[in-house]
């Protein structure tokens, strides 16, 4: 029975969750995946996306780009020090290949906190 009239109990550990989740990649072993990433997309009926639906998901990112880079100008210190060391721990690990989404995610990351330092001083002044 879930909680009725009080908040439940914060997580200590939610953040690290999503990064967990990312260092083990939903089930990745030491040598991989221990799924055959073929076999997987054969189950998954993966629906094809008009023209239409490809342009409303490109707006929705830019929209939220922008959001993010507000909610950027107005974070504190310790706050855009969190945004790069995220855009830090998604890059490639040690010894493994580095896959070009994951280091351009990670650079987009670290121009999405610069790109709000240039109104920062409007936002706090």
């Amino acid at each position: 029975m879930p909680h009725q009239g009080a908040d439940p109990p914060i997580d200590k550990l939610l953040p690290e969750r999503p990064l967990a989740r990312w260092d083990d990649e939903g089930g990745a072993g030491p040598c991989g995946p221990q799924v055959d990433a073929a076999s997987v997309e054969d189950r998954v009926v993966f629906p094809k996306m008009a023209e239409a639906e490809w342009t409303a998901l490109h707006v929705r990112v830019i929209a939220l780009e922008n959001l993010v880079i507000s909610l950027l100008a107005t974070a504190s210190d310790l706050q855009l020090a969190q945004a790069r060391d995220m855009a830090s721990v998604i890059a490639p690990r040690a010894g493994f290949t580095p896959h070009p989404l994951t280091t351009h995610a990670a650079a987009h990351m670290l121009d999405l906190v610069e790109r709000a330092a240039r109104f920062r001083d409007r936002a706090i002044g």
